[in-house]
């Protein structure tokens, strides 16, 4: 199944060449599970939905825009993406406008990141796990969209494809359904900080990437600005499921994210 969690990690790499609000919360409660039994029963729900999710398609939309020097540019371009299990995604660019240096640099390295993402060796480095996380609990909240187990995520390792910040984990599915985090690696010299949101929305019982918001702040003084709107899902021949049954594109997600970055010519 791919790794979503890696899709977070890309874009800020891809930034490397060149926040919305949340839900509302209630006031904070003690917490039912601790962080060990959140994370146990993510890892299994994941395994048990990279199984069952074996063929969707869907569509995105890049959008990046830089402001600094040398020049400002921006560029957009619209993609359709199929996926059959257990690791083969194709990309078909519907359309492209703006800056070429963008569309050639920052979206097509994006597509080409992810594709390299879906290895099995990479999955294994990048999955949302024990193996490649340490797990502490940060908060739980009581929203308007369910309750949400807040953990802190700090990598064991600086691969490329990590990060460091904070994940919302679904308290019925133990799905990740919001990222805030940085690059556990920085893409690059020339990018000071880089700052990565990243959303999920539940599609029939899977939990698919939603949006990814990334703003990178370039040593020279400028700012690029990366958004990913995923839309137009469709799930095809679903293995089921225990949960009938509910299933999560986190295997990235967790197995791993990609997280964007975004850089200037």
């Amino acid at each position: 199944m791919p790794s979503f969690h890696s899709l977070a990690c890309l874009a800020f790499l891809a930034i490397g060449v060149v926040a919305q609000e949340p839900p509302s919360a209630q006031p904070a409660v003690k917490s039912p599970l601790t962080a060990e039994q959140v994370v146990t029963n993510m890892e299994e729900r994941n395994l048990e939905r990279a199984s069952a999710l074996r063929q969707f398609e869907g569509k995105r939309i890049y959008r990046m825009a830089y402001l600094g020097f040398p020049g400002s540019k921006d560029a957009e371009m619209v993609v359709t993406m199929r996926y059959q299990a257990p690791a083969d995604k194709e990309f078909t660019v519907v359309s492209q406008s703006g800056s070429k240096f963008i569309l050639d640099h920052v979206f097509k390295r994006l597509l080409e990141g992810e594709k390299e993402a879906m290895d099995a060796e990479n999955q294994k480095q990048t999955a949302l796990n024990r193996e490649n996380y340490e797990f502490t609990l940060a908060d739980y909240e009581n929203t308007s969209e369910g309750a949400r187990y807040v953990l802190n995520t700090n990598p064991k390792s600086k691969n490329k494809f990590l990060y460091k910040g904070k994940i919302w984990v679904d308290a019925n599915d133990f799905a990740v359904v919001r990222i805030e985090a940085v690059p556990a690696k920085n893409p690059s010299f020339w990018i000071k900080k880089t700052e990565i949101e990243h959303r999920y929305i539940k599609v029939n019982h899977f939990w698919l990437p939603a949006e990814n918001h990334t703003e990178s702040y370039i040593r020279l003084g400028g700012k690029a600005t990366l958004s990913i709107q995923y839309s137009d899902y469709k799930i095809e021949d679903p293995a089921p499921s225990h949960e009938s049954q509910s299933a999560h594109e986190n295997a990235h997600p967790a197995a791993g994210i990609k997280i964007a970055s975004a850089n200037s010519e």
